[in-house]
């Protein structure tokens, strides 16, 4: 899986998962969801993302967007 990949299935879960948290935990919750939203924006435009370069030290194989 390439990293391009990998920061799509790790922005969704962090999206899903402060749904989740906000419903049943604490409506603050959804803050972990705008902060998601806010990275993949500044991303697009930059093409600097934090979850990119861990990825790309843990060893996954570039891709289109982060390299």
């Amino acid at each position: 899986m390439s990293i391009d990949r990998m920061v799509f299935v790790f922005a969704g879960f962090v999206v899903l998962l402060g749904i989740a948290l906000a419903h049943f935990v604490h409506p603050w919750w959804i803050a972990l969801t705008a902060f998601a939203g806010l990275n993949m924006i500044q991303a697009a435009f930059t093409g600097f993302c934090p979850a990119a370069m861990v990825f790309k030290a843990l060893g996954a194989k570039q891709g289109a967007a982060f390299k």
